[in-house]
């Protein structure tokens, strides 16, 4: 079988896993030095900033770099859902002093276009993946065209071989303790999700392309044991979200280092759609799957509690990102974070 090396260009079958709204192209680049793959989140890039952050890569690093993408299928508004969301929040507006009447709906998340692939085209990216399953036929043509290779994050058996069936290089096995949102796509039960070392030898069992592990890897160790267990190589994530390179914010890195990392739920609280933060108040109160609207639509009604809280030094309302792993947190380099993963694969 090929190797996870030869398909992505690169020393080391360690990616990093992109990081929407914590990472750029700092980070990305760090991590390519080392021989591993880095990654430029680009869900949440316009594109002016994409562009910015594509350069700054390409001036940065000759190594081979991976861009990523959320492929949902936009949903319909949903004026009653919308409205109990609202109600739902009504308590905390009032706390604030926040007139509900004054907050905008809308997405803040737009899927994979035909626009961002004729922008990449000027770049011609190694490596580009997706969460959600994968864009229309039309424009994964575009672009396989410059010679990328395609990864896809799979939460179950069946969509690892979905995936497998329309020609992905490679399947991102994302088990439940990975932090951020869920990738599933072909079902919204989240009782078919599965841990990564349940859902990793399933994988590796079913397909005929490399499966990549990912979720609760953190260290040399865990990524010995991703091996192990037949993984073509690793992703991971948290463990890089305390280095100078991350964005995250001064709340978040101090809830990363605090006691309250030790407990994580999947909430679609802040964005619509299941995802791994630390439990705060707002997912313990209102409990952490709730009546919130489809993704991407319960950003904004959620985004001025986070902001006013956030200004009193609080992430009551904060999506505080993280996998049930954080011991690999540490405050280093993401080069040095790199060099420690790699240890695992000797």
């Amino acid at each position: 079988m090929t190797t996870l090396q030869q398909i992505l260009g690169t020393e080391l079958p360690l990616i990093q896993a992109p990081m929407a709204g914590a990472q750029a192209s700092a980070m990305a680049i760090a991590v390519c030095n080392e021989g591993a793959l880095g990654s430029l989140p680009c869900a949440m890039l316009g594109p002016d900033a994409m562009r910015s952050e594509l350069a700054a890569i390409r001036a940065g690093t000759d190594k081979p770099f991976n861009v990523n993408f959320f492929a949902h299928t936009p949903p319909t508004p949903d004026e009653a859902r919308e409205a109990a969301w609202r109600a739902a929040l009504a308590p905390y507006y009032a706390e604030f002093g926040i007139d509900p009447a004054g907050i905008p709906t809308g997405p803040g998340r737009n899927p994979f276009s035909a626009e961002v692939a004729d922008l990449l085209a000027e770049f011609k990216p190694p490596v580009v993946s997706f969460h959600f399953g994968l864009p229309p036929e039309s424009l994964l043509a575009k672009v396989r065209g410059w010679g990328a290779k395609v990864l896809v994050s799979a939460t179950t058996v069946d969509e690892a071989l979905w995936l497998e069936a329309k020609g992905v290089d490679a399947v991102i096995a994302q088990g439940l303790e990975a932090g951020g949102h869920r990738g599933h796509f072909l079902s919204h039960d989240l009782t078919k999700q599965l841990g990564t070392f349940a859902l990793l030898p399933q994988l590796v069992r079913a397909l005929k392309v490399p499966v990549i592990a990912a979720g609760g890897i953190a260290d040399a160790d865990g990524v010995a044991a991703a091996m192990a267990l037949g993984a073509a190589g690793v992703q991971v994530g948290t463990a890089y979200l305390l280095t100078p390179e991350a964005m995250t914010s001064a709340l978040h890195r101090a809830a990363l280092k605090s006691e309250a990392a030790r407990h994580t739920a999947l909430t679609n609280l802040f964005t619509g759609r299941p995802a791994r933060g630390i439990v705060n108040r707002v997912m313990r109160e209102l409990g952490p799957i709730g009546p919130a609207p489809e993704f991407p639509l319960a950003t904004s009604g959620i985004a001025p509690l986070r902001a006013k809280a956030e200004a009193q030094g609080s992430g009551d309302f904060s999506p505080l990102w993280s996998g049930q792993n954080a011991t690999g947190c540490r405050e280093v380099s993401s080069a040095e974070v790199t060099r420690a993963l790699a240890k695992g694969f000797r």
